[in-house]
């Protein structure tokens, strides 16, 4: 009986983990289309591909599996920086990596649909 209880706080623990690290907090479009307003750079992580056939005026093109080589062009760690992409997965993970080369103001708006 208790080794069932034990098993069912760790199922328990192991889901919030996952929760946690999977679920991604978005901005909203209006939000941030007033972050790129008020100076926050715009970032489309999707190919180059997507980007040529159509983007959010005003954004700059860094796919995904450039950006870690190419954080230095983000500027100040410390800037607001808005990131989408097709759906908002890669963005997610943009979002997760420039956090972790210690960006502090780095906003996901998922798609690009929600502009």
């Amino acid at each position: 009986m208790i080794s069932k209880i034990i098993l069912v706080i760790l199922a328990i623990i192991v889901v919030f983990v996952l929760y946690q690290r999977f679920t991604a907090v978005r901005i909203s479009g209006s939000d941030a289309r007033s972050l790129v307003a008020d100076g926050a750079m715009l970032v489309d992580v999707r190919s180059p591909g997507e980007f040529s056939g159509g983007h959010i005026e005003g954004a700059i093109s860094i796919p995904i599996q450039e950006l870690a080589g190419r954080a230095d062009e983000l500027g100040d760690k410390g800037g607001q920086i808005v990131l989408y992409c097709q759906s908002g997965a890669r963005s997610a993970m943009a979002k997760r990596l420039l956090e972790s080369k210690g960006f502090t103001n780095v906003h996901d708006m998922g798609g690009m649909g929600s502009w």
